[in-house]
C-alpha cells in the first residue's frame, strides 16, 4: 500500500489531500516519530521513522495526526478479502503488504501484470487506497518490485530483467539490507545489488555470517520460499512490546509500573496466538539513546503476564548499573513454543523442592485465572474495561 496509514486518515480528511500531511506517535510522550506521510509530505523529504522536529525541519507546515490502529486493521482485512478472490495463496507480511501466488489462478484472471492491474484497480474504486504491486517469479523479487515505482504503479521483474533493473541500484535500496549491514557492505566495495551478486560467498560469509551468502542468492533470484495459504500461521520467533516513556524514569516502583502494561500486552499476544515463551529478552535506552540489550532462557514457559514481568525487572535489575534514568523499555518473549504442545520441565536435584514448586503452580493458576478472566472483559468490553490498578493514571506516559 501506498502511505497506508496516511492514506487511511485521508479518506476522513480530504480537506488534507494536497498538503503535506503525516501520522505520528504522541510528542507528548516522546513518541515523535512519522509513521507514514503522504505524496506532498514526501516531496517535501520527510520520510518515515524520522523524529517529528526533523520533519518539521524540512517541513514547517507539516500537519500531523495520531494514529488510529483499529482503523488500518479492518481496512488491512478488506484488502486481503480482495486478495482471496484471486487466490487463496495470500500470505501476509505486515499490515500493509501481502504476498500472493497467482500461479494457478492465470487461466482464470490473465498474467500475473494484469491480475496485479486488476487488484489495483479494485482496491482504488472500492475503498479508495492506492498500492503498487511487484510482478515476479519469486517473493524476493516482487517485495523489490513493490518498492521500485510509487505510487499506484506495476512493475514485473522477470528472469530476463532483474539485472537491468535492479543491479544497478544502490545496497541500501536492496530488501533485508538495513543501515548497518549496508555500510559494512560498502565498506569492501559492494555498493550495488549487483556488486553484491557478484561477490564471491566465502567473502560475504566472512563479512556477515550466513547470512552474506543469503543475500547473495536473493541477488542472484534464487529465492525459492512458497507463498503460505491464508491464515496458515508460523511459528513465530517473538513476541514484543515497547514504550518510550514521558519522562525519564528511575526508581523500582516506575519500572513495575511500565513492565506491567508492557507484560500485559505481551502475554495477551502470547494468549491469542497460542504460545508460551521460555525466554524473555529487554531493551533499555538511556536518556542519550544509548541501547543495551540482555536475555535470558528459563526451564518452565509462561504466558502469564505476572510471570513474564518477574523475569523482566529481574533482568532489568541485574543489567542496570544504580538508579541511572532509563527513557524507554521493551520487553520481547523469546523462544516460543505451543501453548498446546509437549513443554516439559527440566528439574534440578539443587532446584526448588516439590512443595514449593506446588506453590509456585498454585500461583500461576492464580495469576492465569484471572489474565482470562480479563481477557474475557476485554473481549466484549474493550481493552479499556479493566486494567491493572498500577497502571491507571500513571503519569509516565504509558498508553493502556
Amino acid at each position: 500500500m501506498n502511505g497506508f496509514f496516511a492514506s487511511v486518515e485521508l479518506l476522513s480528511r480530504p480537506d488534507l489531500r494536497d498538503r503535506p500531511m503525516a501520522v505520528c506517535g504522541n510528542p507528548e510522550n516522546r513518541h515523535g516519530i512519522i509513521l507514514a506521510k503522504n505524496e506532498p509530505a514526501k516531496k517535501y523529504g520527510v520520510v518515515t521513522a524520522e523524529t517529528i522536529w526533523q520533519a518539521r525541519k524540512k517541513c514547517p507546515d507539516l500537519v500531523l495526526l495520531p494514529p488510529h490502529y483499529d482503523k488500518y486493521s479492518e481496512f488491512c482485512r478488506l484488502i486481503n478479502g480482495i486478495y482471496q478472490q484471486y487466490t487463496d495463496q495470500v500470505e501476509p507480511f505486515s499490515i500493509d503488504e501481502s504476498w500472493l501466488d497467482v500461479t494457478a489462478s492465470q487461466k482464470l484472471f490473465g498474467t500475473g501484470r494484469e491480475i496485479a492491474d486488476a487488484i489495483r484497480n479494485r482496491v482504488k474504486k472500492e475503498l479508495g487506497l492506492t498500492l503498487s504491486a511487484g510482478v515476479s517469479f519469486n517473493k524476493f523479487f516482487a517485495k523489490m518490485g513493490s518498492e521500485y515505482k510509487k505510487p499506484d504503479a506495476t512493475t514485473e521483474i522477470t528472469r530476463e530483467n532483474f539485472r537491468e533493473l535492479l543491479w544497478p541500484l544502490p545496497i541500501e535500496e536492496m530488501f533485508f539490507v538495513g543501515f548497518s549491514t549496508a555500510q559494512r557492505l560498502r565498506g569492501i566495495g559492494v555498493d550495488t545489488i549487483g556488486a553484491l551478486a557478484e561477490t564471491p560467498p566465502g567473502v560475504l560469509s566472512d563479512l556477515l555470517g550466513k547470512q552474506g551468502p543469503l543475500l547473495r542468492s536473493y541477488a542472484l533470484g534464487l529465492d525459492e520460499s512458497p507463498v503460505s495459504l491464508y491464515g496458515e500461521r508460523s511459528m513465530m520467533k517473538s513476541v514484543g512490546h515497547g514504550s518510550t516513556f514521558r519522562r525519564d524514569i528511575a526508581s523500582d516502583d516506575e519500572i513495575l509500573t511500565a513492565l506491567t502494561a508492557l507484560s500485559d500486552t505481551v502475554a495477551a499476544r502470547l494468549s491469542k496466538y497460542g504460545l508460551k515463551v521460555f525466554g524473555v529478552k529487554v531493551d533499555l535506552r538511556s536518556p542519550d539513546f544509548r541501547d543495551i540489550s540482555r536475555q535470558k532462557k528459563y526451564p518452565s514457559p509462561t504466558n502469564v503476564s505476572t510471570e513474564i514481568r518477574r523475569r523482566a525487572f529481574d533482568i532489568i535489575k541485574e543489567m542496570r548499573s544504580g538508579s541511572s534514568p532509563i527513557r524507554q523499555i521493551t520487553v520481547t518473549a523469546i523462544e516460543l513454543t505451543d501453548e498446546a504442545g509437549e513443554t516439559s520441565e527440566q528439574l534440578s536435584f539443587f532446584g526448588a523442592v516439590p512443595d514449593a514448586l506446588a506453590e509456585r503452580d498454585k500461583s500461576l493458576d492464580k495469576a492465569l485465572g484471572l489474565e482470562e478472566a480479563m481477557d474475557q472483559i476485554r473481549r466484549k468490553f474493550g481493552k479499556s474495561a479493566v486494567s491493572y490498578a498500577r497502571v491507571i493514571d500513571n503519569d509516565i506516559g504509558i498508553d493502556y
